[in-house]
């Protein structure tokens, strides 16, 4: 099924290459029975590298390849010669991964551009060989240094959806709906909670040839923060967005209560969260005559808002040309 193939968080065991020693090696050609030390460097380990790339949206390749093993640096050689790297490990990943230790739960690092690279685990420095440690007092050196280890440990890889906006709503506040009207994404849709399961991802054409991006982000409940629903699973990919688009239909009990208790879930999962800028879509408002919109916008909250209806076509355009202009705040009149 299609909402399998979103995978947001996986573990891997990661283990980079091991150094390679360098050599302990004399020069010895004819007529020269007593060279001096010659010998080279061992080659460095393979390292394991994140690298972002923009075509991926989950972490699906990695649920099944738990273990990543770098390869081992060569040793040096006589005649100074250095032994060979070992090869690298890139692991393509989404923009918006984030990077943790498993053991200490630290962020190490996020990728959140094309091509960035960062190393998740180091390769083990190549030792010296025993031609860089002669001097005047020590001609004819008999050692040289070991390879360093490899590296090994857990590394957790988490996804945060990166998107211009997010669509935040109870569920069948109908997100799905619109982000099938709105681009040429193609969510599940029912009439039934939790439609969603996974976050769906949709490009918005605009005008001039220019788009945003919109994450359908699954339904929050009351006490999504403390884990309820699907909570904070998903509550995550909102700290990515540059702007919320909270969800509310018109058909709701109270528009203004149920906008709170969104906003408290997000306030409750990360205090920050309640600094991104909003709007308000009024859902389902093709029910609403001009006497029930009147009465509605006397109570609604103080923020941006809009009445649409995806099903109708209606404030479709007025709702793009709304999310642009707070998108791109230097063309706000």
């Amino acid at each position: 099924m299609a909402s399998d193939n979103f995978v947001d968080y996986v573990k891997i065991h990661c283990a980079s290459g091991k150094g390679g020693a360098g050599s302990t090696h004399f020069r010895r050609e004819k007529y020269i029975p007593k060279g001096g030390p010659d010998g080279g460097d061992g080659g460095r380990g393979g390292h394991i590298i994140l690298r972002g790339n923009k075509q991926l949206w989950t972490l699906l390749h990695l649920k099944f390849k738990k273990h990543i093993k770098a390869e081992h640096g060569a040793h040096g050689a006589g005649n100074l010669k250095t032994g060979s790297q070992g090869s690298d490990v890139y692991i393509d990943v989404p923009l918006g991964t984030l990077a943790r230790d498993a053991e200490t739960n630290e962020i190490e690092f996020e990728i959140t551009e094309e091509g960035e690279e960062r190393i998740i685990q180091p390769g083990g420095r190549g030792g010296l060989g025993n031609n860089q440690f002669k001097s005047p007092t020590n001609q004819a050196p008999r050692y040289a240094q070991p390879g360093e280890d490899a590296k090994e440990g857990w590394k957790i890889l988490e996804l945060k959806i990166l998107a211009d906006v997010g669509l935040v709503g109870f569920p069948n506040a109908g997100k799905s709906t619109l982000l099938s009207v709105i681009s040429a994404a193609k969510p599940e849709i029912g009439a039934y909670p939790f439609t969603t399961i996974r976050p769906n991802l949709g490009i918005v054409s605009y005008r001039d040839h220019r788009s945003f991006v919109m994450a359908d982000i699954p339904g929050i409940i009351e006490g999504a923060h403390t884990g309820k629903g699907l909570g904070l699973r998903f509550l995550r990919h909102i700290e990515r967005n540059s702007l919320l688009l909270f969800m509310i239909p018109a058909d709701s009990d109270d528009i203004k209560k149920e906008f709170n208790i969104l906003l408290n879930e997000l306030k409750q999962f990360n205090p920050e969260l309640v600094h991104k800028e909003r709007l308000l879509a009024i859902t389902k408002s093709d029910m609403l005559d001009e006497e029930l919109t009147a009465a509605l916008k006397k109570d609604l909250p103080k923020i941006p808002y809009i009445f649409i209806s995806s099903v109708a076509q209606k404030g479709i355009t007025e709702l793009k040309d709304m999310i642009w202009k707070h998108l791109n705040n230097d063309e706000l009149a």
